[in-house]
């Protein structure tokens, strides 16, 4: 008997980020993490949801220096990250925390 093969591909959150609300309920959650590596891939998602060429040229970035900056071994500066959610249309927003 011969057996049938399964094709499968790699889920990429990015094709379902097509609304603001997406983008905005999507970087909450990277956000409510606290893992400083989830959120700058998170940002990496959204930027090639958005067009990574466009988004780096906005945040004035080269978009090979971007991919590295929002992989999962990049490690951004802060100020790459405000840039790059500047370029997003995003910003952050405090609130403080009930455990303090």
């Amino acid at each position: 008997m011969a057996s049938k093969k399964t094709k499968t591909t790699l889920f990429d959150s990015a094709e379902y980020l097509d609304s603001k609300e997406a983008i905005n309920a999507y970087m909450e959650e990277a956000l409510e993490t606290q893992d400083p590596a989830f959120i700058a891939r998170a940002l990496g998602t959204i930027a090639r949801a958005r067009g990574m060429a466009q988004i780096a040229k906005k945040a004035g970035l080269s978009r090979e220096s971007l991919y590295k900056a929002l992989s999962s071994e990049g490690n951004p500066k802060f100020g790459t990250v405000i840039r790059v959610m500047h370029a997003l249309g995003l910003k952050f927003s405090i609130t403080a925390s009930r455990a303090h």
